[in-house]
């Protein structure tokens, strides 16, 4: 479906990105994968998909808090691509505190990575966009785009940023063969989660199965995880040709949390 197609995936090394950029190789699209990590382990996992999806796969390791550097994400992508028909906002740090208490150094890190470069990827992109008269812009947001919890400050507003920003783009772009949505994730089972998951496992003397429980409960009435397989099929069906007039919404994939 997406053979000539160029995807920009940002922190896509792990998680949910990653889950995203194999959803979007499987279906032929080429490459550009962001993210922190060892280059050496970054190096063959670029390999592995250029080998296993038979796609063009390149690498750019731009700190997207830097202006220039996340702009510049988009230009290296034509650089070396060609293109860029699916940009993925994806890139995304937290940080917890009580709005008192939340360092001020830490609330600019959290608008910078999720929010502000969602913009500036975005603006970079868009004209090459409409020169080609098709896009898919899907921005990963979250539940907390649509909710608050407590001592999140920076990451909820950044969220909700990120949710107001998707229906300002659709508006712009509708009409024109570009698309921009976001999609909002509750609980994702990570490589990062799962550490939570052992570590409440060791703290409180529980089963693995008995931590994913109590993780869970709190928020999410499914009581079981979205897998960034499944993010990555969703991010699918809106580069497809059914999803055309779908723009402008948040999606959520929360397993009920919402439904309360």
């Amino acid at each position: 479906m997406l053979k000539h197609k160029v995807a920009v995936v940002t922190g896509s090394t792990s998680g949910i990105g990653l889950g995203i950029a194999r959803q979007l190789a499987a279906a032929g699209a080429d490459l550009m994968i962001n993210g922190f990590g060892d280059a050496a382990e970054i190096e063959a996992l670029r390999a592995e998909l250029a080998s296993t999806y038979g796609v063009r796969v390149a690498y750019n390791g731009a700190d997207l808090s830097v202006a220039t550097e996340a702009t510049g994400l988009i230009a290296n992508t034509v650089r070396e691509l060609g293109s860029v028909d699916v940009l993925v906002n994806n890139a995304g740090i937290q940080y917890v505190s009580p709005v008192q208490e939340f360092p001020l150094e830490r609330w600019d890190a959290v608008i910078a990575i999720n929010l502000t470069a969602v913009f500036l990827t975005t603006r970079a992109a868009l004209p090459i966009m409409h020169e080609r008269k098709w896009g898919r812009i899907i921005n990963i947001a979250s539940v907390h785009g649509l909710v608050a919890s407590a001592d999140k400050s920076a990451y909820v507003a950044a969220k909700h940023g990120v949710v107001g920003l998707s229906k300002t783009v659709a508006l712009e772009t509708a009409g024109s063969g570009i698309t921009c949505n976001a999609i909002c994730p509750g609980w994702v089972l990570t490589p990062l989660v799962q550490k939570q998951i052992d570590t409440l496992a060791v703290k409180e003397n529980l089963s693995p199965e008995e931590a994913k429980t109590k993780l869970l409960s709190e928020k999410q009435p499914s009581l079981q995880f979205a897998t960034p397989e499944q993010l990555g099929g969703l991010a699918i069906f809106l580069c497809s040709d059914a999803a055309a007039q779908i723009t402008g919404i948040a999606l959520p994939m929360d397993g009920g949390w919402l439904a309360r």
